[in-house]
């Protein structure tokens, strides 16, 4: 959606925010609309809770019906981004070029050039844990943004 279309239909905010939850409370939903607000990639709409994929459905016939001449121009309905947080086991904690420790950049350029990590996002550095003093292994604890449902977590999973 454009910022300009954006800018326009969020001047009407109180009606709309009202006029969202009178539709949600049409399908039974226990899922209210605070707020509008317009971002650089669209509108945000703020909810009580995490919507279900009713709620979504409803909230973007909504937007759809009351942009009538834009609805070209309307992006699906989404829920917000999130962290998840993986674990990797088993790794070695020396590293095999330098004969020293492991370190987070290493961790980093294996997972960007591996094709499992494609179009993730790491939230902070690599964690990488030593598993035992007598033992030369490591766990790293790896955090990615993901969606609610976590489907980018379950393509590295499965």
């Amino acid at each position: 959606m454009s910022n300009d279309i954006a800018k326009e239909f969020i001047k009407d905010s109180n009606s709309h925010v009202a006029n969202i939850n009178c539709a949600l409370k049409a399908i039974k939903s226990n899922t209210l609309a605070d707020f509008i607000h317009v971002e650089d990639k669209g509108i945000v709409l703020m909810t009580n809770n995490v919507s279900l994929g009713s709620d979504l459905q409803e909230i973007e016939k909504y937007i759809k019906n009351s942009l009538s001449s834009n609805t070209n121009k309307v992006s699906l309905a989404r829920l917000p981004q999130s962290k998840s947080y993986l674990k990797i086991v088993s790794i070695p904690f020396n590293s095999e070029k330098t004969n020293s420790y492991i370190s987070s950049k290493e961790i980093e350029g294996v997972l960007k050039n591996n094709h499992i990590f494609n179009n993730i996002i790491l939230t902070s550095k690599p964690h990488i844990i030593k598993v035992s003093p007598k033992l030369d292994m490591a766990i790293i604890w790896i955090d990615i943004w993901d969606i609610q449902m976590g489907q980018n977590t379950k393509t590295i999973i499965n």
